[in-house]
């Protein structure tokens, strides 16, 4: 029975091999997200048990593409506090590990529409850091409360249906 209890409740459609570290709530919020990518991301150890303690915060943070490659900047992962003398800067840039096709596609999206690399979440899929990145197009402020209005109506019809069914 102390089994039970101590086992934590999975959302439906969850992977049992990701464990999340970090979202970027504002960026639903803030942006439309018109696509989206897993990539690979570079650590160091001190990095690494950071973000296995879930110290990581991407509010700040976006992608930049230069010289065919893609770079996280803005990231804020805490120091570790064993690590001493071996400590990373907490807002160094990282890179992203992606192949040359989806940095190109990427890139051109960006450059051509004018768009956004966002990351939207950060995990660990197999033992392996992995960044959820997204193209992202920003939101004025009228589309952000037309969203809101969208939301709470779509709320409301719910509720009413729920109360309808009893």
């Amino acid at each position: 029975m102390a089994k039970a209890d101590k086992k934590k409740k999975k959302k439906s459609g969850e992977d049992p091999n990701e464990r999340l570290v970090a979202e970027n709530r504002k960026a639903r919020h803030n942006y439309e997200i018109v696509s989206t990518l897993e990539c690979g991301l570079v650590l160091v150890g001190s990095e690494v048990k950071s973000l296995r303690n879930g110290r990581m915060s991407l509010d700040e943070a976006y992608g930049r593409v230069k010289d065919n490659e893609v770079w996280l900047i803005g990231a804020d992962v805490s120091e570790y506090a064993q690590a001493s003398q071996m400590n990373h800067q907490p807002k160094r840039v990282r890179k992203l590990l992606m192949h040359r096709q989806e940095i190109r596609k990427f890139a051109r999206q960006a450059v051509e529409k004018g768009l956004t690399l966002v990351p939207l979440r950060v995990y660990f899929k197999e033992g392996k850091a992995k960044v959820l990145m997204g193209l992202c197009r920003g939101r004025k402020l009228h589309d952000k409360r037309e969203v809101l209005k969208r939301a709470d109506s779509q709320r409301e019809i719910q509720r009413t249906m729920r109360r309808r069914i009893r």
